[in-house]
């Protein structure tokens, strides 16, 4: 299953969406039960709405850390 979770969760108190992936609560919640079409829908605006949280991420995830990892080996 697709997501774009990188293991960040905390939301944004301003704009309701996670300083990691962008979604909202509702959305974290409900991933499971939606279809591709609406993962990929939601996940077609996730980088605008990163763009209005107050902070981003200031660490690096695990899920950055392991891609990067495999990218050098």
């Amino acid at each position: 299953m697709i997501s774009p979770c990188i293991l960040v969760c905390s939301i944004d108190l301003k704009t309701g969406y996670c300083f990691g992936c962008g979604r909202t609560r509702d959305e974290i919640a409900g991933w499971i039960d939606y279809s591709d079409a609406e993962r990929h829908s939601i996940m077609d605006g996730l980088t605008a709405r990163l763009e209005t949280v107050e902070r981003k991420p200031r660490r690096e995830t695990r899920r950055q850390k392991i891609a990067k990892e495999r990218q050098i080996t």
